[in-house]
């Protein structure tokens, strides 16, 4: 008995491992975002904002940015559930968007993605994790 309750243990966490976030593949995953965004010690608005110490900031204030409106207007501010839901569908969660992308809709590769964006603070250092 007393096995079998360690090998069930043992599944449970490998199954928790497996579903981690991963900063690694989140990186992959940041490649599409790319394209728009920058992100690091040496990042600059671009298409889009800087993604900088997105979690806890306030959508619409990045300094030296041009947002549309809705994202100035939104009253969002970034924290994982609500990043989760809008890059899913970002026209949807801030109607009037200048932003473009069609959503990424894997769990998975949305927590990696969130794993690699809360690596880097408001200056783009990278924080332990």
């Amino acid at each position: 008995m007393r096995s079998l309750v360690l090998s069930a243990a043992l599944v449970f966490v490998g199954l928790g491992s497996a579903q981690a976030q991963d900063a690694a593949a989140g990186e992959k995953v940041f490649a599409q975002c790319r394209a728009c965004h920058q992100i690091g010690e040496n990042a600059k608005n671009a298409v889009g904002p800087v993604l900088n110490g997105l979690f806890g900031r306030h959508s619409g204030s990045v300094e030296g940015y041009n947002y549309s409106d809705a994202n100035k207007n939104s009253g969002i501010t970034w924290d994982e559930a609500t990043f989760r839901e809008y890059i899913k569908d970002p026209r949807k969660k801030i109607p009037g968007t200048k932003m473009i992308y069609a959503g990424l809709k894997d769990e998975k590769r949305i927590d990696d993605l969130v794993a690699y964006l809360k690596q880097f603070d408001a200056s783009g250092k990278k924080v332990a994790q």
